[in-house]
């Protein structure tokens, strides 16, 4: 048993799509998070100043002195996992690989679709994942950059003209290409997911990936030993490097439940 807390970050609101089903799977783990809110999105910066930005939001969550930390961001997981790792002690946990594993696990025709930031899909990282995992795969991959920022500014609902506009300008490509599965390649994503499900149609499956993350974080507590083991429930504690008031207020419809107590301001700069 191990009654440390986990660390979890993002850029900014979309981390939360892990946080939630972590709470679902481990109600008894604390839990700490920090969305980057001031310097949201990471999508469209430079290699070196996302692992610049992660490093700062690492060492961050190391000050609570965390049994693990979850990268809940498509962006750095796909950019900057593997020098996370090397420099840190603890286990450090990304959303590339268990998505993949769960897409080449759902498709039927070898055709996926994933959808992430620009840094993302710069990146490579889902397509050399699933080509191990599933060799042969034709994976369709679309950048879709705006997305990030409406879900930000909580334009992610259906019947928003806007945000279903923006979607299926994105996702054309990736229908035409018949995927039979979607990687939503970035933790705001699923935020979407009534949008995205309603233009792909039913018969696509939707690859949450903070989702996917949470599962795969809670099957490697279990192996190695470091679940809190304790019979009532976790804290959760919320941080952001911009407004607090605008945070709790999409969290707390997201979550189900008024975090604005919970939620803290602080300076990333500074670490």
């Amino acid at each position: 048993m191990d009654p440390r807390p986990i660390g979890v970050f993002d850029s900014g609101l979309g981390g939360l799509t892990a946080v939630r089903e972590l709470a679902r799977l481990m109600p008894e783990e604390d839990l700490v998070y920090f969305g980057d809110t001031g310097r949201v999105p990471y999508g469209g910066r430079s290699r070196d100043t996302i692992i610049r930005y992660a490093r700062q939001d690492v060492a961050f969550l190391r000050s609570f002195d965390p049994k693990a930390i979850v990268i809940a961001c498509g962006t750095v997981s796909a950019t900057a996992l593997d020098v996370l790792q090397r420099e840190n002690s603890i286990p450090v946990f990304g959303v590339v690989e268990p998505a993949a594993h769960a897409a080449a696990r759902a498709t039927g025709n070898g055709r996926v679709g994933l959808i992430g930031t620009k840094a993302s899909i710069r990146s490579g990282a889902y397509e050399r994942a699933i080509e191990a995992l599933r060799p042969g795969t034709e994976v369709t991959a679309k950048a879709c950059p705006l997305l990030v920022p409406l879900v930000e500014n909580g334009r992610f609902r259906p019947g928003d003209p806007v945000a279903e506009q923006v979607v299926g300008e994105y996702l054309a490509p990736v229908r035409e290409a018949g995927v039979d599965a979607l990687i939503l390649g970035c933790t705001h994503y699923p935020l979407l997911r009534d949008i995205v499900g309603a233009y792909m149609g039913p018969s696509v499956s939707l690859i949450d990936v903070g989702a996917q993350c949470a599962h795969w974080v809670a099957e490697q507590l279990d192996r190695g030993s470091l679940r809190a083991g304790r019979p009532d429930a976790g804290r959760r504690r919320y941080f952001v490097s911009d407004s607090t008031e605008d945070f709790a207020a999409l969290a707390s419809i997201f979550l189900g439940e008024d975090v604005s107590a919970e939620v803290e301001r602080i300076d990333i700069t500074q670490y």
